[in-house]
C-alpha cells in the first residue's frame, strides 16, 4: 500500500481508490500535464508470477491500442520499485455494480448503457481484443452518464498461440475471475476451458443486460459448482417472475447473447450494436457513444430480406385512419387523402409538376402491372395507354421514364429503360439494366442506376459513371438544385437492408446513415439541398419515416402503427406515400397431380424454401416476427408438425444425405453454419475475405459447398470451399455463379451474366447453352442429365421450361398460377430431389396509396 505524497517518476499518489484481482488502484496527479489520472500497480504477491507480469504487460498494450469513447484509456506504463504500474484516465462516477445495488434499472437507462457497452466491445473486437471479463465491476458509469468498460487485463489477442492452453480455475461464486472471468458471468465455453472469441464477450454482456433489466443475476447459484453448471446447461429464470424492466423485443435481444452455442449468438458485437440501436433510437447512438454525434457504426451489420413490412389486412380499409399517428417536430394532425382502393401493389408514383395529379405504377386484382394517371379529387385511377410496364421517373414536362420487360430481384427489378409522353404511345427502349431513375430539375438529364455485369452503377447523366457497388444502388434522386444526388445503397444484392448515401458535385460518396434492416424510398425534402427523408424500418417495425441532413444527423419525421413507403415530396409540402401490408406464403405442389398444400410458412417472413433428400421435410429461413436481426433457419416436416428453429441463418441448404444443414450467418463478416438434423453440434465456418454472400449449394459429395460470394470491391462469382477447414477457393470462370450440379456432380450449370453456362470440374472447361432468357432462373438439371430446368414468373405464378443443352431448343413442362393474384410476386422455386415437389415462396405484398399534409 502506498502513502499519499509518494511519487511515481511525475507521478504523485493522492489517495487508495481500490484493489482488483491483480493490482491496487491509486488517484494521482500527472506533474507534467497537471491533471488527475488513475494508477495502477500489480499486488506484490503477483510480482514473483511470470504469467501474470506478462498479462499485466498485455493489459497496458491491448487497451493503450484503443482508442474509443467507452473503453477506459490508457496514458503510461512505469515500473516502481520492481511492481510495474499503467496510468489511466481518471473517472468520477460509480462502477455499475454500484448502480445495480438500488435494483434494475429503467429501461431508457439500462438501453443508453447496453449500447455505450456494445460499441466499445465491437471496437475491442475489431483490433482483436477480447476482454473475457465483463462484469458490472468493471463497467464504469462516469458522472455525466458515458460508459467506460475497465481492466483489460484478462484480454487476450484472438489470435493468440496460447489460446487452447488455457484452463478455467475457480473457487467461489463471488470471487473475482483468478484467471479468465468471474463465475455467473462466464460464457459455456469458458467455462470448460475451450477456445473463446468475440462471442464469449456477447455472452457476457447478455447476463450484465439481463441484471440490468431485472436486478437479479441470470445464473446465480449457492456454489460455483452450480453456477457454472447452470451457465451450461441451464436457462435463466423466466422474465415474467422477475421485476422486469424491459420489452419483448428487449427480451430476443437478451435470449440470443446468453444461446449456449456461440453460433447461436450476436456473430459481432456490432451486430448487437445495431439491434440495441434499432430498439432505442438514433438520438440515443448520437448522444452517448460517438464524440462526434455520428451515429453510423463502425462495421455494418447484416442483411435483410424480402421486406415489405405492415400491419393486419383489415387495417388496409381504414382509409385515412390507417395512418393516424405523430410528428416529431409538431403535434397538428396529419391530413391523408386516399388516392387508391383497389386490391394490389403500388411499384412508383410521382407528382406531376403542377401537382394537381399523380402518376403511378401498380399491380391490381388480377391485372398485370401498369402505369396510371390519379386525380386527388377523383381517386380512380385510369391507365395510361401504354404496354405493361414499372414507373421510374416523370420529368417536369411530363415525360415518362419507364421499364420495361422488368426482372423482379426480391426487392427491386431491372428493366429496359424507355421513354415515353404521358399521353401515351409506344415508348423508345434506352438501355437494360436500369434499376431507378431521376430527371434533373430542368428536365435535361437523368440519373439512373443500373446493373451492368453484377455490379450497380450510378450514372449522371447517362452513360457518366459516378460510382459502382457489388450489393445494387436503388431511389436515385437529384437535388432540388442539381448538383447532388442521394440514393438508397443495399449491400447485399436481393435484400433491401441498406443505408442512404450521397454523392456531391465533386464527385464524393458520403454515407449519411446506419445500414437499416429495410430501407425503401428517398425524397429530398421540400425545397431543400440539405434534408433527405427516407422511410427505413429496424428490429421487425414497421417502416416510418425519417430525415437525414448532410451532416449524418438522423431525425425521426412521422411514424404510425403500420408500414409506408416514400415515393415523392411536391413543393409545396405534401408527401406521396403508401401504406404496406406483407407477408411470405410458402406452399408446395406435387407435380403429378397438381395438389397444392399451402400455409408452410411461420411468421410473415418465411423465405427461399427447399425439400429435403427424402421429399419429406423443407427448410426456408425466417426473417419476420420475433427472429431478429440475424434470422432463423427453420425445419419444418409436411406431416403438419410445427416448425423448427434451427438457429440464426439466411439462405439455408440440405446436405446430400439430409442430415446437415449449411445456412448463411448473416454477420459481418459472413460465416456459414453447420446444423446438425437432430442431436449434434452446430459449427460456423470462416469465408475469409469474402464479405458479401448471396447463395450457396452442397457439392453431390457432402463435403463441400459451393458459395457464390463476392471479395471487398469485386464482383460476385463462384467459390469452392471444404466443410473440413481450408478457405474458399474460385471455381468457374469469373462472374459466373453456380446453381444446379448434375447427378455425377462433374458438371455445374450456372448463370455468367445472361447467358447459361455449364462449367466441368472435371475438365474445367465451360460450355456457353443458348436459349435462357433473361426474367429465367436455374432451377435443376433434368433427370436425364441433358437439359436444364428453368423457371420464369408469370402472373401470379411461375411457369418452368426445359432447355436442351446441345441444340438450346426449348420446350414448355408446367405452368403454375394463383387463383388470387393480386399483389403476389418474388417467386422462389425449388425441386426436391426426387423430381416430384415443388416448393416455392411469394410475396403478397398489398398497399394504398395517399396524399398527406402536414408533416414537417
Amino acid at each position: 500500500m502506498l502513502n499519499a505524497g509518494t511519487k511515481l517518476g511525475p507521478y504523485e499518489i493522492l489517495t487508495t481508490i481500490g484493489a482488483g484481482g491483480m493490482g491496487e488502484v491509486y488517484k494521482a496527479r500527472d506533474s507534467r500535464l497537471d491533471r488527475i489520472v488513475a494508477i495502477k500497480i500489480l499486488s506484490g504477491s503477483f510480482i514473483v508470477d511470470a504469467d501474470r507480469l506478462r498479462r499485466f504487460e498485455q493489459e497496458a498494450r491491448t487497451v493503450a491500442a484503443l482508442n474509443h469513447p467507452n473503453i477506459l484509456g490508457i496514458h503510461d506504463i512505469g515500473n516502481y520499485n520492481g511492481s510495474p504500474y499503467l496510468v489511466s484516465e481518471f473517472l468520477e462516477g460509480k462502477t455499475l455494480r454500484e448502480k445495480l445495488e438500488d435494483g434494475p434499472l429503467p429501461l431508457r437507462r439500462a438501453s443508453e448503457y447496453a449500447l455505450g457497452i456494445a460499441h466499445g466491445l465491437a471496437a475491442a473486437h475489431e483490433k482483436g481484443i477480447i476482454h473475457r471479463d465483463l462484469k458490472p465491476e468493471n463497467i464504469f458509469i462516469t458522472n455525466d452518464n458515458r460508459i467506460k468498460i475497465l481492466d483489460f487485463g484478462l484480454a487476450k489477442l484472438a489470435d493468440s498461440k496460447s489460446l487452447n492452453e488455457v484452463n478455467v480455475t475457480v473457487t467461489s461464486a463471488t470471487v473475482p475471475g483468478i484467471v479468465l472471468g468471474t463465475v455467473g458471468y462466464m460464457s459455456p465455453e469458458q467455462v470448460r476451458g475451450e477456445p473463446t472469441d468475440a462471442r464469449s464477450d456477447i455472452f457476457s454482456f447478455g447476463t450484465v443486460l439481463y441484471e440490468m433489466l431485472t436486478g437479479k443475476r441470470a445464473f446465480k447459484r449457492d456454489t460455483s459448482a452450480e453456477t457454472m453448471t447452470a451457465i451450461l446447461r441451464e436457462e435463466p429464470a423466466d422474465l415474467s417472475t422477475s421485476d422486469w424492466h424491459g420489452t419483448p423485443a428487449w427480451e430476443r435481444i437478451i435470449s440470443r447473447c446468453l444461446e449456449k452455442l456461440p453460433a447461436r449468438r450476436f456473430q459481432s458485437a456490432s451486430d448487437l450494436a445495431f439491434a440495441i440501436e434499432s430498439l432505442s433510437g438514433s438520438s440515443v447512438s448520437a448522444s452517448a457513444t460517438s464524440p462526434s454525434g455520428s451515429n453510423i457504426p463502425a462495421i455494418r451489420p447484416a442483411r435483410s430480406y424480402l421486406w415489405f413490412i405492415g400491419a393486419a389486412a383489415a387495417l388496409l380499409l381504414a382509409a385515412a385512419a390507417l395512418f393516424i399517428g405523430r410528428s416529431s417536430v409538431t403535434s397538428a394532425p396529419v391530413k391523408f387523402t386516399r388516392l387508391t382502393y383497389n386490391r394490389g401493389f403500388i411499384y412508383n408514383a410521382r407528382f406531376v409538376k403542377d401537382g394537381a395529379n399523380v402518376v403511378l405504377s401498380a399491380q391490381f386484382d388480377n391485372n398485370p402491372a401498369q402505369v396510371f394517371n390519379v386525380r386527388p379529387e377523383y381517386p380512380q385511377p385510369v391507365k395510361v395507354d401504354l404496354p405493361s410496364a414499372l414507373l421510374l421517373a416523370l420529368s417536369p414536362s411530363g415525360e415518362l421514364s419507364l421499364s420495361l420487360n422488368s426482372v423482379l430481384h426480391a426487392h427491386f427489378s431491372t428493366g429496359t429503360l424507355a421513354q415515353v409522353p404521358m399521353s401515351g404511345g409506344s415508348p423508345r427502349s434506352i438501355l437494360d439494366g436500369v434499376i431507378s431513375a431521376d430527371y434533373s430539375p430542368d428536365g435535361k438529364s437523368l440519373a439512373i442506376t443500373r446493373m451492368v455485369n453484377g455490379k450497380s452503377r450510378l450514372e449522371f447523366p447517362v452513360g457518366k459513371v459516378l460510382y459502382e457497388s457489388s450489393g445494387y444502388l436503388d431511389y436515385v434522386r437529384i437535388s432540388p438544385s442539381g448538383d447532388m444526388l442521394a440514393f438508397a445503397e443495399h449491400t447485399v444484392q436481393g435484400d433491401d437492408r441498406g443505408f442512404i448515401s450521397i454523392l456531391d458535385s465533386a464527385g464524393q460518396h458520403k454515407q449519411l446513415t446506419p445500414e437499416y434492416e429495410s430501407l425503401q424510398g428517398i425524397a429530398w425534402a421540400p425545397g431543400s439541398n440539405k434534408d433527405i427523408w427516407f422511410t427505413e424500418a429496424n428490429s421487425g417495425q414497421a417502416r416510418q419515416l425519417l430525415g437525414v441532413d448532410l451532416s449524418g444527423k438522423v431525425r425521426q419525421i412521422f411514424h404510425s402503427p403500420d408500414g409506408m413507403t416514400l415515393f415523392d415530396v411536391a413543393s409545396d409540402g405534401r408527401v406521396l406515400l403508401a401504406s404496406d401490408y406483407s407477408r411470405q406464403e410458402i406452399t408446395t405442389v406435387d407435380i403429378a397431380t397438381g395438389q397444392a398444400h399451402h400455409g408452410l410458412e411461420w411468421f410473415d417472413g418465411s423465405a427461399d424454401p427447399t425439400v429435403s433428400p427424402d421429399g419429406k421435410a423443407i427448410l426456408y429461413f425466417e426473417y419476420g416476427g420475433p427472429a431478429g436481426s440475424l434470422y432463423q433457419s427453420v425445419y419444418r416436416k409436411l406431416d403438419g408438425s410445427a416448425p423448427v428453429d434451427l438457429g440464426p441463418g439466411g439462405t439455408s441448404e440440405f446436405s446430400p444425405d439430409g442430415k446437415t444443414v449449411a445456412s448463411e450467418l448473416l454477420s459481418r463478416p459472413p460465416q456459414i453454419a453447420l446444423y446438425p438434423i437432430g442431436a449434434g453440434e452446430s459449427r460456423a465456418l470462416s469465408l475469409g475475405g469474402i464479405v458479401t454472400t448471396t447463395d450457396l449449394h452442397w457439392f453431390p459429395d457432402g463435403k463441400r459447398l459451393l458459395i457464390l460470394g463476392a471479395l471487398e470491391n469485386e464482383t460476385l462469382r463462384s467459390y469452392e470451399m471444404d466443410i473440413n477447414g481450408g478457405a474458399p477457393k474460385p471455381v468457374g470462370p469469373p462472374g459466373w455463379l453456380g446453381k444446379a450440379f448434375s447427378q455425377d456432380g462433374k458438371r455445374i450449370a450456372g448463370r455468367l451474366a445472361e447467358d447459361l453456362v455449364i462449367y466441368n470440374a472435371a475438365t474445367q472447361q465451360a460450355q456457353n447453352v443458348t436459349g435462357l432468357q433473361p426474367n429465367e432462373f436455374i432451377l435443376a438439371w433434368n433427370a436425364d442429365g441433358q437439359g436444364i430446368l428453368v423457371y420464369s414468373e408469370i402472373l401470379g405464378g411461375f411457369s418452368v421450361t426445359r432447355i436442351d443443352i446441345a441444340t438450346g431448343k426449348r420446350t414448355l413442362v408446367q405452368t403454375f398460377s394463383e387463383d388470387d393474384k393480386a399483389g403476389l410476386f418474388g417467386f422462389h422455386v425449388s425441386l426436391s430431389p426426387d423430381r416430384k415437389t415443388y416448393v416455392y415462396s411469394a410475396s403478397r405484398a398489398l398497399s394504398t396509396l395517399y396524399i398527406a399534409e402536414g408533416i414537417r
